[in-house]
């Protein structure tokens, strides 16, 4: 029976939406709930805090007052390793058992709203089907990434069968707030952040979740608070203010200064000074350097006329959208940006033509195979192939872009241009720092991402780090996901935790309406075993090296990748005759 109360005597279990009294007030008191003060260095000094400092903010983003009791289910209704959706008659809540024990957190994927009934349980934390993020099933407390916030969850120590859980689906974990700013020299910080994308903002809140009460500073060149990028390709007519992953808010709650539109020209390594190009200087005790890639641009002739784009910024997108409408588009790089933007204007634009140097798209990364049938579902929405060749000029009319010539000879008429041909590591301002900085231009990390230089961190795309999954072979990820733990660690490490970057990679492309979803470091496969149908576009794709499995690709073959990156994650192997 679900939703409603036996009508014969019978054991429930019941859940109650409420935040118990005794467990706001232990959280207020630290961020371990315990009542000790908490010691950090603030500029190589140790200083104390106690509470009649406030350092510890309550949460803003929420406060149910109403408590709200629902019978949702028989004890024995559910076996251990199962999960079900309960509805409360409020909302819902998903209810796990494990090892004999009920748990109650909330439904929904904080990122972008899976159901993570659908997700994958291990081990004390459940896996979203849809992005890979990683929740403990006990605490709620997010553990893997993409996402900011955890889940609301009941207190472990519940009394007889009942369960309680938050009524909201999000929960920002308690954080620190700065001491006193009064006290600072505004060209001197304890923390300073160059890039505010992922990593960036990780860092921040981590520190401040670990109860680091010093000034932070964050730097970016954008013009806006940091926000959720992969958007940008994935619904290009987002407005700013649509995708900003933290409001203004947030950061005055929790004492995060972002200076906008600030670029580094260089760092100084000796006295720990960070120079911008205005010529404004800050001092910084520890630094994280999160800088990201920069779109490469074409390099024939005519790349200067007017409506061809990278895109960078929310406005380009908007931009991009606004002149591509019933209008002739031309992409240039079959990547997943180039991708990703064809498919979002295929039904806005008059012509989609997309111009590529490899014989099908995502050749390198998902095999021929994969990369063939994505092809045919792009073509059968209007987009148009020109494979094999290269962009050797832009033609222009009075400024403005009119045709794209190829080396090939064909010439292809448009009105606008997105450029998709990858990109190169933003670290041009290192390159006299002392900081090592690989032939490729990415900053060498080790696995608690420190640079060569104590106290610098680097973190996010700019970054080559030890792969644990493939030996600690030294890579780069790209990916949102990636950024999210790297700026996890990076502040972890900030704080001398000792702790070590683990995580599976999972990434995720989305056109058309279907989802790609991909887990693990395939770079230098040999084989592709499929399952399923490519003609259906429903199946998984493992990645062999050798004899083992070293990534997983699907498309409606959920959950299957969250399987194989719980599996990876655990340290153990799959092999090729395991999937064959």
């Amino acid at each position: 029976m679900v939703g409603g109360y036996f009508s014969v005597p019978a054991v429930e279990v019941k859940i109650e939406v409420v935040i118990p009294e005794k467990e706001r007030s232990k959280e207020e008191m630290s961020p371990n709930g315990k009542a000790s003060p908490l010691i950090y260095k603030v500029n190589g000094t140790a200083r104390h805090y106690h509470l009649e400092e406030h350092p510890i903010a309550s949460n803003p983003y929420h406060n149910p007052k109403d408590v709200v009791e629902a019978s949702v289910c028989h004890v024995k209704d559910l076996e251990n390793g199962q999960m079900r959706e309960v509805d409360l008659g409020c909302g819902k809540a998903l209810l796990i058992k494990e090892s004999g024990e009920f748990h109650a957190v909330g439904h929904k994927c904080p990122h972008y709203g899976a159901p993570l009934v659908k997700g994958v349980l291990s081990k004390g934390r459940v896996r979203c089907p849809w992005h890979g993020a990683c929740f403990n099933i006990g605490t709620g407390d997010i553990e893997d990434f993409p996402g900011l916030d955890s889940l609301p969850s009941c207190p472990h120590s519940c009394l007889a069968t009942q369960v309680k859980a938050l009524q909201t689906q999000r929960r920002t974990k308690m954080m620190a707030k700065c001491i006193s700013l009064s006290n600072y020299n505004l060209s001197s910080t304890n923390v300073l952040i160059i890039g505010a994308g992922a990593a960036g903002l990780v860092c921040a809140e981590t520190l401040r979740q670990e109860g680091f009460s010093d000034r932070i500073v964050m730097c970016t060149m954008d013009r806006h608070l940091p926000y959720d990028r992969p958007k940008l390709s994935k619904s290009m007519d987002s407005h700013p203010e649509q995708i900003t992953l933290r409001p203004k808010e947030f950061f005055r709650t929790y004492d995060i200064e972002v200076l906008t539109e600030m670029q580094v020209a260089a760092v100084d390594i000796k006295n720990k000074t960070a120079v911008f190009k205005d010529g404004f200087k800050m001092e910084y005790n520890k630094l994280l350097i999160a800088t990201g890639n920069t779109p490469k641009a074409l390099s024939c002739k005519g790349k200067e006329v007017e409506n061809v784009f990278n895109i960078r910024t929310p406005e380009d997108a908007n931009r991009v959208v606004k002149l591509a409408t019933s209008k002739n588009v031309v992409i240039v790089g079959a990547s997943f940006l180039g991708m990703e933007v064809a498919a979002y204007l295929a039904e806005r634009a008059h012509s989609v033509s997309l111009v590529e140097l490899e014989e099908v798209p995502f050749k390198k990364f998902f095999g021929e195979r994969v990369g063939r049938a994505v092809m045919k579902m792009f073509e059968s929405n209007r987009v148009k192939f020109y494979m094999q060749t290269e962009v050797s000029e832009l033609r222009e009319q009075e400024g403005k872009l009119k045709e794209v010539v190829l080396k090939s000879g064909k010439v292809l008429r448009a009105d606008v241009c997105v450029v998709g041909v990858g990109a190169v590591p933003a670290t041009g301002f290192l390159k006299q720092s002392g900081i090592n900085i690989d032939s490729k231009g990415f900053i060498v990390v080790n696995k608690m991402m420190q640079t060569n230089v104590p106290g610098v961190f680097a973190a996010g795309d700019a970054v080559t780090f030890p792969l644990a999954l493939r030996n600690n072979k030294k890579v780069n990820v790209p990916h949102w996901q990636m950024a999210h733990m790297h700026g996890r660690i990076a502040a972890l490490n900030m704080l001398a935790h000792g702790m070590e970057i683990s995580t599976v990679p999972y990434l995720w492309t989305a056109m058309f309406g279907k989802s790609i979803r991909y887990a693990g470091h395939g770079e230098g496969f040999d084989d592709v075993v499929i399952q399923g149908d490519l003609d259906e576009l429903k199946f998984v794709a493992f990645y062999t090296k050798s004899d083992e499995v070293v990534a997983v690709a699907s498309m409606n073959y959920d959950p299957i990748v969250s399987k194989v990156a719980e599996v990876l994650a655990a340290g153990r192997s799959i092999r090729k005759r395991d999937v064959e």
